[in-house]
């Protein structure tokens, strides 16, 4: 095989673009305790810095050893979009587009890295002054250089080329660059055949002649004694052709105008060049053939033959005159998007106005541009149509819009995306078999097909949706509430979810969003699903379960705003601005209210409603949802204004749009459900309201939970809709959601106390929240609550991945704890929610119009009327023991439903005295027992056993003392500091008098809680384990 220079040089420079090393160090091997100088490239990689003409700063941080991934920075030192001059790199002098940096003195002390930590890589991205550009790697990537331990011995690096991986034509050129961390004996291999070497050296250059076609394996060797070390990269060989004039392939033109256009091989081969199928030029072994057109007709394709050993390969362009296209309206009315119109044939529709042509890349074309696939433009002179024909039944196909012959997008309409920067961090377990993105055809996301796929078999088709009245909604984030974060595993906990007896889900956004760890409120494909949490059909079979099961779906859905990767955004940009541009119909260049995140809808515009109503219409046709709750539903305004209170007052176009989208829903489902979250003036809610559709309670209302909860004042009354004077229940009130702090945190670290009675507490703190539950879910209406709070989830929504807590990590995944379930303390708020949401959903009177609120004052009671039943439900939200005055509305017999006393009530003036934190839920008529038993009242008392542990701190056995008055059913239960139960030592029935036991179980050093059990009581103590 001959291994030799390209006599002709012809393209040798865009060659070495190709593949040289986008970053390149000082030294070479650099350890985290060298001073490091860096040099970046920015013709290399994404090239969104070449000739920029710009400052460029570096945006930095590494990869430790307690990354995650390489997603996972740490020790960040820069700010991004920040102009800081101590971040900002210097130009390297004669060498246009290279850009220098010292970290110094060392690695670990620029980054402050902490004792105990290694730093792995350096990571960065580039940028100019504002972030608007961005120098990235191949495929818009992080940047990444290896860090190497200390006395590292002999160690090899490619600095060139930078892929492992590499397509290249015949008649390539690929400059190999080798380093060696020691002087060594260098040899450079192609499939096992010597092509260079060098002696005693640190490095050994030389270029690589592509002229044999295939695989072909590179190995870099040093030698040095007996110590030896290998790099390697692989590039595939094939035949290829390309233009080199003129730039794009996709041009538009004016009649008459001069068209110059060349084309090589890059080898030596016979070439021809076909305008429309005619030959108009040819070459016999040569590296290029050129032809100047005159632009004449509407449309051409140009096709470039190259024929090499009997192998053809084909390149097109297409150039057209718009002024010569004209119109054509789609044979009958189709919606955006994709349409299967049979196994083996699509139908492509794009709205897009102000444009002039489109084309259409993908894998049916092999992303090349054809005639045939300039699509046609209707009469409205906004949308463009294709019919797609020849398709093989069940195979994936991918493809791209190309607008105006240089913005390609994918579909806005897609039902499914590829993601090349995101996707292969999405597990095969999570979704099997994604199928790969077209690398080297394109960039950018793309949209994926599937002609002939088969379609889901529903099973639930007799199913009825609860009513609004009935709801209790159960919010959950996929990613935090399950470790596999995939339908198919969501669905095996609809078990528990029945259990608990709720009646619907309300998904955080699972529609396509930028990344792949996030709540999902930064859209970029309101119509696609996110393939994080896996594929359509796993989605429609969890819905499907879920419908067998009596429960609704809600999907949450983010129309106040799209971000920077969405189609709409990218057909109308200002890249100066990085901001849509003012002719854009969806989106507004300016927000046009203060909470605004990414870019704002404009819902005035007509483009922006046929863009919602479709969707819409999709997620409820095709998965079959329940309804939508609408977030931010405040912002869909064109009335300008940064000022809070303003934005609020009443918007009679907001009105007007927001009914059009509730009629849109009820037009497909009259009775899905329209949830806003909404916060505006109460005369607007009530119209809407109204008019049909259902509203977020607010954070008001959930913080005055947190404060009764917490010991504190707090009037609860506002959880009613009668309250803001609404005659139907459609207010949709909780104590917690994905937005608001966790009632359990705030209880263990904020909570109230007088005397022996401390809300901070453990146990305390949990019986807190039954008593909240309890003068919540009982009220007329439907209900809300966030992921484990049954359970009494106890971490911060500003936890970090690390335990700590920070604004910063609202967003970060937070810990998944199913083993609460397992916690006897936790399991009694479980059973008590579980108890309340029973008579909620399966009594008529928690249904009724006619109830007496008195919840303002630290002691609150609620009063439920009905023909068939009253009920009585009293509560002592104080820190010290109360009595409730007038706690019965009637004279009579009265059940209390947890513990199944019963009460003669023979005056309403009736006084009862209530512990701090008790709760009663009396009916005039006797009910069955809760659904997991009687769970009784339980009393945390102080010093009443005289509890107490010997010796503590402890090293080895511990001795536990308590008294007790009466005997009594008798149980000691020690939890580590994360309330995980470590032991029972004791369980059963003690005679009255003084008892000791001795526990000796082997446990991990630390702070244990010892709850003595006798009856309904509960004394706590503390314990400290040494080693």
């Amino acid at each position: 095989m001959l291994k030799r220079l390209m006599n002709c040089c012809l393209f040798l420079a865009a060659s070495v673009s190709l593949w040289g090393q986008i970053l390149t160090t000082d030294p070479t091997f650099p350890t985290q305790n060298d001073q490091v100088t860096i040099y970046f490239d920015a013709t290399q990689g994404a090239g969104g810095l070449a000739n920029c003409n710009c400052d460029v700063y570096l945006h930095t941080g590494v990869i430790t050893n307690q990354s995650t991934g390489t997603s996972d920075w740490k020790h960040v030192v820069t700010t991004w979009g920040q102009a800081n001059a101590a971040w900002k790199m210097t130009p390297v002098a004669g060498q246009p587009n290279k850009y220098s940096y010292v970290i110094g003195p060392s690695v670990r002390s620029y980054y402050g890295i902490p004792q105990g930590e290694d730093a792995l890589k350096l990571a960065f991205v580039f940028r100019n002054a504002d972030g608007s550009k961005e120098g990235k790697g191949t495929g818009n990537t992080d940047i990444f250089y290896d860090l190497y331990p200390e006395g590292t011995g002999l160690t090899t690096n490619l600095l060139s080329p930078s892929g492992s991986n590499m397509d290249v034509a015949l008649g390539q050129t690929i400059p190999v660059n080798g380093a060696a961390s020691i002087a060594s004996n260098l040899f450079l291999y192609d499939n096992g055949e010597l092509i260079a070497q060098a002696s005693n050296s640190s490095s050994l250059n030389h270029d690589i002649y592509a002229d044999e076609s295939g695989s072909h394996l590179v190995q870099f060797i040093a030698v040095n004694g007996t110590a030896s070390d290998t790099a390697s990269f692989t590039y595939q060989a094939s035949l290829k052709a390309a233009f080199s004039q003129p730039a794009g392939n996709f041009l538009i033109v004016n009649p008459g105008q001069q068209i110059s256009v060349a084309g090589t091989a890059y080898i030596p081969a016979d070439l021809r060049l076909l305008d429309n199928g005619v030959e108009v030029a040819a070459a016999g072994n040569s590296a290029t053939v050129s032809f100047n057109f005159t632009a004449n007709g509407a449309i051409h394709q140009i096709d470039l033959e190259a024929t090499y050993n009997g192998e053809t390969v084909t390149r097109s362009l297409v150039y057209l005159s718009t002024s010569q296209l004209g119109t054509q309206n789609p044979p009958q009315t189709y919606r955006d998007g994709v349409t299967y119109l049979s196994d083996t044939s699509v139908f492509l529709q794009l709205h897009c106005p102000n444009k002039a042509v489109t084309m259409v890349l993908g894998d049916f074309n092999d992303w090349q541009p054809k005639a045939d696939f300039v699509m046609k433009k209707g009469n409205d002179g906004a949308t463009y149509w294709l019919q797609v024909n020849g398709l093989e039944p069940g195979r994936n196909y991918t493809f791209q819009y190309l607008v105006d012959g240089n913005i390609k997008v994918a579909d806005p309409h897609s039902t499914v995306v590829l993601d090349p920067d995101q996707d292969p961090y999405i597990p095969a377990v999570t979704y099997p078999d994604l199928p790969p993105y077209p690398a080297g055809k394109t960039t950018g996301i793309v949209t994926l097909i599937q002609p002939g796929a088969a379609p889901y078999e529903w099973q639930s088709n007799d199913y009825q949706a609860p009513e609004k009245k009935d709801l209790v909604i159960y919010e959950l984030l996929i990613r935090d509430f399950i470790g596999r974060h995939d339908y198919q595993t969501l669905k095996d906990t609809l078990d528990y979810l029945q259990r608990l007896g709720i009646t619907a889900i309300e998904l955080m956004p699972v529609s396509e969003f930028e990344g792949n760890l996030s709540w999902g409120y930064n859209p970029s494909f309101h119509q696609a699903l996110d393939k994080y949490y896996g594929p359509i059909p796993d989605f429609k079979a969890f819905i499907d379960e879920c419908h067998s099961r009596g429960i609704a779906v809600i999907l949450d859905v983010v129309f106040n705003h799209a971000f920077s990767q969405s189609p709409l955004a990218q057909l109308f940009w200002d890249p100066v601005n990085f901001r849509p541009t003012a002719a854009n119909p969806w989106l507004n260049p300016t927000a046009r209210h203060p909470f605004n995140v990414g870019y704002d809808f404009n819902h005035e515009s007509p483009a922006t409603k046929r863009y919602v109503d479709q969707i819409l219409e999709y997620w409820l046709e095709e998965f079959r949802v329940d309804g939508f709750r609408f977030d931010l539903s405040k912002g869909f305004t064109q009335k300008f204004n940064t000022d809070v209170g303003a934005w609020g007052q009443y918007d009679a176009s907001r009105i007007a749009i927001l009914k059009h989208y509730a009629d849109v829903i009820w037009n497909v489902n009259p009775s899905a459900y329209t949830i806003l979250e909404h916060f505006a003036e109460n005369s607007e809610e009530t119209e809407l309201i109204n008019y049909g559709m259902m509203s977020w309670g607010g954070g008001g209302i959930q913080n005055q939970y947190l404060e009764g909860s917490l010991g504190y004042a707090s009037d609860l009354t506002g959880s009613s809709y009668t309250s803001r004077g609404w005659t139907l229940p459609h207010l949709i009130p909780y104590m917690e959601s994905h937005d608001e702090e966790r009632m359990m945190y705030k209880n263990e670290n904020f909570g109230n106390s007088s005397g022996n009675y401390n809300v901070k507490d453990f146990i305390t703190g949990l019986r807190r929240a039954e008593l909240a539950a309890t003068f919540f879910y009982p009220l007329p209406g439907p209900k809300m609550l966030w992921q484990f709070g049954e359970l009494g989830y106890d971490y911060s929504i500003n936890t970090c991945e690390d335990g700590s807590i920070s604004n910063d990590c609202r967003l970060s995944n937070k810990p998944i704890r199913w083993d609460y379930y397992q916690s006897p303390s936790r399991r009694k708020l479980f059973e008590t929610v579980r108890s309340l949401i029973y008579l909620k959903t399966h009594y008529p009177v928690f249904k009724t119009e006619d109830f007496d609120l008195f919840l303002s004052a630290s002691t609150k009671r609620i009063f439920l009327h009905s023909n068939d039943m009253e009920v009585a439900i009293q509560g002592n939200f104080g820190v010290t023991a109360a009595n409730i005055t007038s706690a019965f509305p009637e004279t009579g017999w009265w059940y209390e439903y947890f513990t199944g006393d019963s009460l003669m009530v023979e005056n309403t003036a009736l006084a009862l005295n209530f512990a701090p934190g008790e709760y009663r839920l009396y009916t005039n008529v006797r009910l069955d027992a809760p659904p997991g038993g009687y769970v009784g009242t339980t009393e945390v008392v102080r010093d009443f056993f005289g509890l107490q542990m010997a010796p503590n701190p402890a090293s080895g056995p511990v001795n536990i003392r308590f008294s007790l008055p009466v005997a009594g059913e008798t149980r000691i239960e020690i939890y580590n500091i994360n309330g995980q139960l470590t032991d029972v030592p004791l369980s059963g029935k003690l005679p009255g008098g003084e008892h000791r036991i001795t526990w000796s179980e082997k446990v991990v050093p630390g702070v244990y809680v010892v709850q003595l059990w006798v009856g309904n009581k509960v004394e706590i103590g503390q314990l400290v384990v040494g080693k």
